[in-house]
């Protein structure tokens, strides 16, 4: 019994780990087009995406310039960045999932929260 108590114990303390780990960083609301909405999270080179309550880490890829592009090519969710826009597509299946998606920043003129860092978008 105390075994599996310490065992229990162990468990959520490593999960309560992992959740505070995670929510240092930040979370960012892109609203779409047709009232569809998706968050991500991380860095330039790797995001998460949460879309429709699931959640999927994405790559990044290589891409036009002005763009950055991410994708899980296991779920087939693609996210294309540009200056003023995102759009997710799932290229498994070959639909556009949402378009024409802006963060709050991006609303107000700024360039995305992914730019901050990317070539070309370093400012000097």
């Amino acid at each position: 019994m105390k075994k599996t108590l310490l065992t229990i114990s162990l468990a959520l303390a490593c999960l309560s780990g992992v959740t505070s780990a995670s929510a240092d960083e930040e979370v960012f609301t892109w609203t779409c087009s047709d009232s569809k909405q998706f968050k991500t999270s991380g860095t330039t080179e790797k995001v998460r995406l949460t879309w429709e309550s699931r959640t999927y880490d994405l790559d990044r890829q290589t891409s036009l310039p002005g763009s950055l592009r991410y994708k899980n090519m296991n779920s087939g969710h693609d996210l294309v960045v540009l200056g003023n826009k995102a759009m997710l597509f799932n290229i498994k299946a070959g639909v556009r999932l949402a378009d024409f998606c802006q963060t709050a920043e991006m609303k107000a003129g700024k360039l995305p929260h992914l730019f901050a860092g990317a070539e070309p978008f370093v400012q000097n």
